[in-house]
């Protein structure tokens, strides 16, 4: 179990702590819902250091990125960030991640922690033209502050205007007095905010003086729990509930990050896919009746017959509803469309809505 540089300060702070991808992290502190609507009305810090980190440097960087990325990466300039995933050969996805452009020859991938070894050994399998790849996973930490009052708490803390840094765009610059952080305007909450890199030997610093920034904002640790609540009333998908090695992008609606205007790992077999229409799709639902829906649960039609199964459900803090995401057969995708879950042995019935549920 690895542990991150700020382990012993959520410890102290009370949080429970639970193995996830590897780490010692902490899963809630106050509470789930009381933590997310923090997040939402106001702000919170995540320590989310188990994410990983590499660079890569070169002439041929670019053409690496474009050959394992769908999206495309030339349209980046420096300072910009972009969604993308990894397509396997098979159909499904090693893994999303995002790109940063630090130079035209310099780019950071952070990728999910679960597929810090499996991405590494991907992308290394597609290295054929000298491309300089470096893990900095291991002495990175990373922290997200998220919430409306973020940048009034950050700003406190640098001469960067972050007012001016464009959502999926970063900048480098003195934080808190520490030399060479990265802060981009990205979060995985819907509710605003900021992610900041630096060196582990920095993590406690940098987090005492955010906290200390941010006590007149009433600023509060987050666990894991309320991510994955806030990141689910926003959609955003999660890597091993909803996408995984076996799940289409092209089901999982991220088509608009699969780019046909260049040649990638699979992507003529993902054109065909696309011309002739993906059987299933992952949608968005909210339960009309109680009952929480959870992973792998059947997804039915009004006959009982099976039509899909759930990837992620839970009480949402915010709307006080039961809301998932699954994948159903495409004739069931449109909104409005009545499905049952199945949950217990009882069809508790939903409805197919728009993400994100909270606008």
């Amino acid at each position: 179990m690895k542990n991150t540089a700020l382990t012993d300060v959520h410890i102290s702070l009370g949080a429970k702590m639970v193995p996830f991808a590897g780490f010692n992290m902490p899963v809630q502190y106050a509470g789930i819902n009381s933590e997310h609507e923090a997040v939402r009305n106001s702000v919170g810090v995540f320590d989310v250091s188990h994410m990983g980190e590499f660079i890569l440097k070169g002439e041929r960087a670019l053409d690496l990125i474009q050959r394992v990325s769908a999206n495309d990466a030339s349209k980046l300039f420096d300072g910009k960030i972009q969604y993308t995933y990894l397509p396997n050969e098979t159909g499904g996805i090693v893994d999303d991640f995002l790109v940063y452009r630090i130079d035209e020859k310099t780019y950071l991938l952070v990728v999910n922690a679960s597929n810090i070894e499996k991405d590494w050994k991907w992308i290394s399998k597609f290295n054929t033209e000298g491309v300089e790849m470096i893990d900095i996973s291991d002495r990175t930490s990373l922290l997200a502050i998220q919430g409306p009052k973020s940048i009034d708490i950050l700003q406190k803390l640098t001469d960067i205007d972050l007012s001016a840094l464009d959502y999926y765009s970063f900048q480098k610059g003195v934080f808190a007095g520490i030399k060479n952080v990265l802060i981009s305007a990205t979060g995985y909450t819907g509710a605003g905010g900021f992610e900041i890199y630096f060196e582990n030997t920095n993590a406690k610093r940098i987090w005492d003086a955010i906290f200390e920034a941010g006590k007149e904002y009433g600023i509060t640790p987050i666990g894991l729990g309320a991510r994955d609540t806030l990141r689910l009333e926003m959609g955003f998908c999660l890597y091993g509930n909803d996408i995984d090695e076996t799940t289409s992008p092209l089901e999982a609606g991220l088509g608009w990050i699969t780019k046909f205007t260049k040649s990638f790992t699979n992507s003529e077999n993902l054109k065909k896919e696309k011309e002739a229409g993906a059987a299933n799709k992952l949608v968005g639902f909210e339960l009309l009746e109680r009952g929480i829906p959870r992973h792998d649960y059947e997804i039915q039609d009004s006959s009982g017959a099976n039509i899909g199964r759930v990837t992620s459900g839970t009480q949402s803090p915010t709307l006080q509803k039961p809301i998932g995401l699954g994948y159903v057969k495409k004739e069931f995708g449109k909104v409005g469309t009545e499905i049952f879950i199945n949950i217990r042995n009882k069809a508790v019935k939903a409805v197919v809505v728009k993400p994100p549920f909270i606008k």
